[in-house]
């Protein structure tokens, strides 16, 4: 395995420098290294974590887990449906798995309105989605592999407001 990929799957939290002392490489091969696996459409990109718990970060995103139930089409399974549903710029992960229903989105927006507009206007009006079930998700406790510090306050009930 391509060592720069195996530190980014092992050790994702190394910059480029760490990751070249680690690899026995210079920070110019690992550079190079990750642009080949750009080129290969291996390694899509960084990501930040971000604990929106915090009410400056809970202002400007909204998560939401989407369960869709869809039908199969003749020839293409689930693929090109969820091909489809994941074009979409409020979705930020789309999977698809086993058990009650059929795909598992991440969904973002701005308010709890915007999140379940994307779904009434244009997820479920899809041809060939069945039923949908959206969860917000209220508080992270774990993100990305971070732990998320949580306070412990007197009143530990959570902030929601419509």
């Amino acid at each position: 395995m391509n060592s720069v990929l195996k530190l980014l799957l092992e050790g994702g939290r190394l910059s480029t420098a760490e990751m070249a002392k680690v690899a026995g490489l210079t920070e110019a091969e690992v550079n190079q290294r990750l642009e080949q696996l750009k080129k290969e459409k291996i390694f899509l990109g960084w990501r930040p974590v971000l604990d929106l718990s915090r009410e400056a970060a809970a202002a400007v995103a909204v998560r939401a887990l989407i369960e869709v139930r869809i039908t199969p089409e003749r020839g293409g399974g689930f693929n090109r449906l969820a091909e489809r549903v994941s074009r979409f710029d409020e979705v930020e992960s789309c999977y698809l798995v086993s058990g009650g229903y059929d795909l598992l989105l991440v969904v973002n927006g701005s308010s709890l309105q915007k999140v379940a507009s994307f779904v009434s206007e244009k997820l479920s009006t899809l041809e060939g989605v069945l039923s949908t079930s959206t969860h917000f998700m209220l508080r992270s406790y774990k993100e990305g592999g971070y732990q998320i510090e949580t306070e412990v306050e007197d009143n530990d009930r959570l902030k929601v407001s419509p």
